[in-house]
């Protein structure tokens, strides 16, 4: 493993473990689409790692 997979596994390590229940409920959301497909979530979050932090930290209000 490179330094920057390590780096970016240690990120989604942190993700996951500093997560509030409602962004761990969407986070297991994403990993279990992602796993239908054949993709885990350390995949997912290395091709659209901004996209996912923003999707989970930044749920979508209804106004």
């Amino acid at each position: 493993m490179t330094p920057s997979e390590r780096k970016n596994l240690q990120k989604l390590d942190d993700l996951v473990l500093n997560a509030s229940a409602e962004e761990l409920k969407k986070i297991q959301e994403v990993d279990s689409q992602n796993q239908m497909e054949g993709l885990s979530l350390y995949e997912v979050y290395l091709d659209s790692s901004s996209l996912i932090n923003q999707s989970v930290k930044n749920p979508s209000r209804k106004s």
